[in-house]
């Protein structure tokens, strides 16, 4: 995936198609969009800077994993076995890029609304997750095996979300990275991410 900083305009579109799609609950993102002002009066400006799971090729969350439960697709994709993970959270101290997420059950309790109640939505929802496991962003995999973009791509308004084969030199985000110099979140950590930034 590609994050184009020139297209972002910070309107969170992303994330809420992320919740969305994958019935996260209260205080949960798989994605988020940070901001970042520069410039001093009357030139001032904001830059937006979308985050997310970086799929790294060299992933130290699935390194530390006792269980196993952190794997990678043969796509790229590093998944979470619900089944295998007991919920150490070793993988979210591993991760130098703080994308990954404890499911506390209390999450699950009070509801998106803090009532206590959920609505159909939320219980049909909650059914894939279970309390006290840890989870993250899995690039909406059941969206790509289907032959679809994730959700975050697909609602954002101004295509600064490019998503594809990195590996195909004809892809659009390949394209992208190499026409207009992409590079990695945080180099300096080798862990050779799957997601690029363009200025």
């Amino acid at each position: 995936m590609v994050f184009d900083l020139k297209a972002c305009i910070g309107c969170n579109a992303c994330v809420i198609g992320c919740k969305q799609e994958n019935s996260l609950p209260d205080g949960v993102f798989f994605t988020k969009t940070l901001s970042e002002e520069y410039g001093v009066y009357p030139m001032a400006n904001r830059v937006y800077i979308p985050t997310i799971c970086n799929h790294c090729d060299d992933a130290p969350c699935e390194k530390v994993c006792p269980t196993g439960a952190t794997y990678t697709r043969e796509d790229g994709i590093v998944m979470v076995d619900d089944a295998k993970c007991i919920g150490c959270s070793t993988c979210a101290v591993a991760c130098p890029y703080d994308q990954r997420t404890q499911m506390e059950e209390e999450s699950f309790l009070k509801g998106l609304f803090g009532t206590g109640e959920l609505t159909p939505f939320e219980e049909q929802g909650y059914d894939r997750y279970t309390p006290g496991t840890v989870t993250k962003c899995d690039f909406c995999s059941q969206r790509v095996d289907a032959g679809l973009d994730p959700a975050c791509v697909v609602t954002c308004p101004t295509n600064a979300r490019i998503f594809g084969d990195l590996d195909d030199p004809n892809s659009a985000p390949a394209k992208m990275i190499r026409d207009r110099q992409g590079r990695p979140p945080m180099p300096d950590k080798n862990t050779k991410p799957k997601v690029f930034y363009v200025n």
